[in-house]
């Protein structure tokens, strides 16, 4: 029979990254730490971790048994800290990976409401716009756009009624004129992600539900969606921004909608977890102040 207590000790190595550093949050001798999980993989009769001089990387089975396990793991944790403390209240640490312009459409203010709402709570966040891998980086919670891949993890949609509009500054449309059907795009400028034949490329959807294709000419590119809101807002032409990144703005006066009856489908906001079981309350408790914020402002219903 396995000993729980290694099961749990292997899930904090690789959390921690390293047995030195599970040592030093377990207050263990490091060699002991090391010489548990040796006995744990002599008893399954396999590797779960490749060791080298900088760092450790699970093996294929280590990953899986990983899954398996932390749900588990974090259950008991849980239940633990709820009788010594007498509540089910989300406690611990968050690690949150998320694109990095993720708190230019989250307000800061509802990350500070959610901490003193949870005191036992703590979060940090590794922003970037690369993939991290949840297990080698120690992610408790990503939140990506896009078409979730097989990665593993357990993945759900966030949001599914995310769309994408057509915006522009007040200054631009005021010097420029505002569009009143897809052919006068034509005359217009945009802003977009870079194209080899230099024109913007939109698919997009018509209040007939059926799909249209349109090029504008693109006098400023550029690889972030973040780039190109702050180029549509300072009036350098039209961009195809996703709601949740042009809410703000547009509630501010600072863009306004073109030809809001065309839209792109949107992927929505996506949220990965390594665990296929039971999450920490304090994980469960941040993912629905995401869901409960995005949904009620950035995201609003596609007009009719």
């Amino acid at each position: 029979m396995l000993d729980l207590n290694d099961v749990a000790l292997f899930v904090q190595v690789v959390r921690s990254g390293s047995f030195a550093e599970a040592a030093r949050r377990l207050g263990m001798p490091s060699n002991t730490v090391s010489r548990r999980v040796q006995q744990l993989e002599a008893q399954l009769g396999t590797r779960l971790l490749q060791r080298s001089t900088r760092k450790l990387t699970l093996t294929h089975v280590g990953e899986g048994f990983y899954g398996r396990c932390v749900g588990a793991v974090d259950g008991l944790m849980d239940a633990g800290q709820a009788l010594m403390h007498g509540s089910d209240e989300p406690a611990g640490l968050v690690r949150i990976a998320a694109m990095a312009d993720f708190f230019d459409f989250f307000p800061m203010e509802w990350i500070a409401d959610f901490l003193a709402a949870h005191p036992r709570v703590q979060l940090d966040f590794v922003l970037s716009d690369a993939r991290v891998d949840l297990i080698t980086d120690r992610i408790d919670v990503a939140f990506r756009g896009g078409v979730l891949q097989d990665s593993g993890y357990v993945g759900r949609q966030l949001l599914s009624n995310a769309s994408d509009g057509m915006v522009a500054s007040p200054a631009y449309i005021a010097a420029r004129g505002m569009p009143k059907s897809l052919d006068d795009l034509a005359r217009h400028h945009s802003v977009n992600f870079p194209h080899p034949s230099g024109l913007s490329h939109w698919q997009l959807i018509g209040p007939d539900g059926q799909a249209v294709e349109v090029q504008i000419p693109s006098r400023f590119n550029a690889n972030t969606a973040q780039a190109l809101r702050k180029a549509a807002v300072a009036g350098l032409g039209i961009a195809v921004l996703p709601s949740a990144l042009s809410a703000m703005d547009l509630e501010a006066g600072r863009l306004v909608r073109v030809l809001p009856q065309y839209r792109r489908n949107g992927f929505g906001l996506n949220v990965l977890y390594p665990s296929r079981r039971q999450l920490p309350r304090a994980v469960s408790a941040f993912i629905a102040l995401v869901m409960e914020k995005l949904e009620l402002k950035a995201f609003p219903a596609r007009p009719s």
